[in-house]
């Protein structure tokens, strides 16, 4: 990661409530999306058991072709029973995230996956009313390489 760039891609676990949350931005590409489920798998807070929430509110452009949205749709993260809720309040990303939906049903995914225009939709689905607070979760996001490498340098 470059000096100074903000991830596109950010999360947080709430282990009480059993939750990823994920917070997209700015503009994605394959490499920002694969590089933030990787991210996830090997954090070993991750519990692919748990629901996410993935907030889409902040994209401003997805450049992703259709074999890398294929790609990342056959990717399994979370197991049987988990529910993921994409909430997309743009219809460019509403679409390229119910296509790939549709990809992950057909690579015959455990999880299930749903996408969403209204944030409110998508937490009920989850059974939420609200979202934690990432500054109270039990378990807080883990730092970003850069981070740590600053630490080092002080």
């Amino acid at each position: 990661m470059k000096a100074g760039k903000e991830l596109a891609y950010d999360y947080f676990i709430d282990t009480a409530w059993r939750l990823v949350v994920s917070t997209a931005s700015g503009r994605l590409t394959f490499t920002d999306i694969k590089a933030h489920e990787d991210r996830l798998v090997s954090d070993p807070n991750f519990n692919p058991a748990f629901n996410h929430f993935v907030d889409g509110e902040g994209v401003t452009d997805l450049d992703i072709s259709i074999d890398e949205a294929k790609t990342l749709a056959r990717r399994t993260l979370f197991s049987l029973g988990s529910r993921r809720a994409f909430f997309a309040p743009s219809p460019a990303l509403y679409g390229t995230l119910r296509l790939m939906s549709v990809h992950h049903e057909f690579a015959k995914a455990q999880d299930n996956i749903e996408v969403f225009y209204r944030r409110e939709q998508a937490l009920k689905w989850l059974g939420l009313e609200g979202l934690p607070d990432p500054t109270k979760a039990p378990v807080k996001k883990p730092e970003t390489d850069e981070a740590a490498k600053n630490e080092k340098i002080a």
